[in-house]
Order: C-alpha cells, then sequence, then structure tokens
C-alpha cells in the first residue's frame, strides 16, 4: 500500500495544496479564539472533516474495509501526538499575530529533515544541515529572548512544531498499511474524544481563566456559535478535512524532507489572511525571523531542484 508514484511531482503538490487549505484553517481558528473555547471548535471542525473524510472512503474503490488495521497502537500514539500538536499550536496562535505564530510554527519542516535523517535514514548533506541551522536562528529571533523572557505562547508553538514533525515520521513508517484515509480518520476521531471529553469536563466554564491569560482559549465555557461566525467554522472543517488528507498522502508518497520545505507556502498565506482579516503586519524583528526560517526552506527546495537535474544526467551526488 506504498502508492509511491514514479515521480515527486504528485507529493510536492499535494503537498501546496494542503498547505494553502491548512492555512484557511489557522485563519478560521484565529477568527474564532476571541470566544469560543478551544475545544467546543475542534469538535465542531472534527465532525465537519469526519463528514468529508467518510464521504471519501464511501465512493473509494476499497470503501470501509480501509479501516481495518493491525496497528491500533501506533494510531494511538500517532493520534496523541497530533492532539499536543494543535492543542499548544491554536492556544499559541490565540496570543500571537497570525504570520508570527505560523512563522514560528515554520521549524517544523525543517525538524523533519532532521528527523528523516536520524529516524528514517534518509539522505540529508551538509548543505541541508546549515539550512536547518539557519531555520533555527530565524525560530530564535522570532521568540525574542532579547526582550528578557522569551515568549510563553511562541514555546507552546515551538512544542506544537516538535509534535508535528513528529507525526510526520509516524506517517512515514505507518505507510505501507495505512492509506491517507486511514491516517486521518483516526486522528478525526481521537478529535471527537478528546473534544468531547473536555467539553465534559470544562465546558461549564468552571475552569475559566482570566481575560489574556495564557489558557484562556483553553478553558472557556461552551456558548452557542453566532450566525456571523459560521463561516469560519465550516471553513476550519473542510480545510483540516481536505488539507489533512493531501497533506497524509504528501508524506506517504514522498521523501519527508523533500516534501517538508514546500510547506512553507503557509508563510505568505498567514501574511496574507493577517493584512486582510486582522489588519496587522509583521514587525521588523518578526520579518527578520521569517526570512531566516523561510529562506532555510527555500535553499532547501533550490539544492533539491538542482540535485534531482544533476540526477537526470549523472550519479546522484552524496552532497544534498
Amino acid at each position: 500500500m506504498t502508492d509511491a508514484p514514479k515521480s515527486p511531482k504528485t507529493g510536492i503538490l499535494l503537498a501546496l495544496g494542503g498547505g494553502i487549505t491548512l492555512s484557511l484553517n489557522d485563519l478560521a481558528i484565529k477568527a474564532l479564539s476571541g470566544a469560543y473555547a478551544l475545544h467546543q471548535v475542534i469538535l465542531i471542525r472534527a465532525a465537519i472533516g469526519m463528514a468529508l473524510v467518510l464521504g471519501v472512503i464511501w465512493v473509494s474503490r476499497t470503501g470501509f474495509r480501509q479501516l481495518l488495521t493491525r496497528r491500533p497502537g501506533a494510531h494511538l500514539f500517532r493520534v496523541s501526538i497530533v492532539m499536543v500538536s494543535n492543542i499548544t499550536y491554536f492556544v499559541g496562535l490565540s496570543l500571537l499575530p497570525l504570520a508570527d505564530a505560523v512563522a514560528t510554527a515554520f521549524v517544523a519542516p525543517l525538524l523533519v529533515t532532521l528527523m528523516s535523517a536520524v529516524i528514517l535514514g534518509e539522505q540529508v548533506g551538509p548543505r541541508r544541515w546549515a539550512a536547518v541551522g539557519v531555520g533555527l536562528i530565524g525560530v530564535i529571533v522570532m521568540t525574542r529572548p532579547g526582550e528578557g523572557v522569551i515568549q510563553p505562547a511562541a514555546i507552546l508553538v515551538l512544542i506544537s512544531a516538535f509534535c508535528y514533525a513528529s507525526s510526520h515520521m509516524m506517517t512515514r513508517r505507518m505507510r505501507d498499511t495505512e492509506s491517507a484515509m486511514t491516517l486521518n480518520f483516526f486522528v478525526q476521531i481521537g478529535f471527537i474524544v478528546v473534544s468531547t471529553s473536555f467539553g465534559l469536563i470544562a465546558g461549564d466554564g468552571h475552569l475559566a481563566q482570566a481575560p489574556g491569560s495564557t489558557w484562556e482559549f483553553l478553558f472557556r465555557p461552551w456558548i452557542v456559535p453566532q450566525t456571523s461566525d459560521i463561516w469560519a467554522f465550516v471553513a476550519t472543517g473542510i480545510a483540516v478535512g481536505v488539507g489533512g488528507l493531501m497533506m497524509s498522502q504528501a508524506y506517504r508518497t514522498t521523501e519527508a524532507a523533500l516534501v517538508a520545505p514546500f510547506e512553507y507556502i503557509g508563510m505568505p498565506m498567514a501574511i496574507l489572511w493577517g493584512i486582510l482579516f486582522f489588519g496587522t503586519w509583521p514587525d521588523l524583528t518578526a520579518w527578520a525571523g521569517i526570512a531566516l526560517i523561510c529562506g532555510a526552506g527555500l535553499y532547501t527546495l533550490w539544492r533539491e531542484t538542482v540535485r534531482r537535474k544533476v540526477q537526470d544526467v549523472a550519479a546522484p551526488s552524496g552532497d544534498i
């Protein structure tokens, strides 16, 4: 069940499409973070995403047979990682400007490159390692340690990035037996179970935090969604359903270190959404961090393009 394409173009296009689609999820979550509890948003999002996944499975060739798995433990571990990644990222997103949060989260593709070498044994040469180093410097700039204390929200986003990269390592390890549909089905189940449990525990608001505190978004009481916010709930559900499928398939079928840099398409999208919907421009410090992080990813993309051109006419080079 590897479904590996002869050309990496399919995986690259899936990563680009998934990155653009998932940027809509960030926009919608940011728009909802001022009034709703995170677990309420995630439950509604998961319900919509699950409906999309089940619809695709229904019309697929193998149908619901593909949901049968002999790796429940691996799914449980992967889903747990995804849960932690989502909670920490969206809490951080509620406290940071959209572009700043996304830029900090984009240490994840660099971590994917690192983990693909250490965990998966994929070949990563010195130029890619240099790109990883530059990207990490960019993350340090984004966390602004010179202001006296590293922003807690940025630390949450970094934790999310590590978990996100780890989930893609699990995707690569499980690709031989699990389809993209199966991977996303169990993730949506995890979202529904965890968010429902959170709602039963904290949905009445007795654990609510003070306005502006780090965990305010997580422990708010549930409220009836306003009609004006329905678009955001629908957008986040569709985005995570479609974008999650595209990204899972990209990492299943293509080398992780090749796919990861194409996720940087989300950075210009985040800046665009921040300007159009929230009227926020990154400041000079944020621009510096963004330039370093995205520059590292784009350099990796350029090196991969050069390497593959060389491979078309000669033996592969060891320095990638």
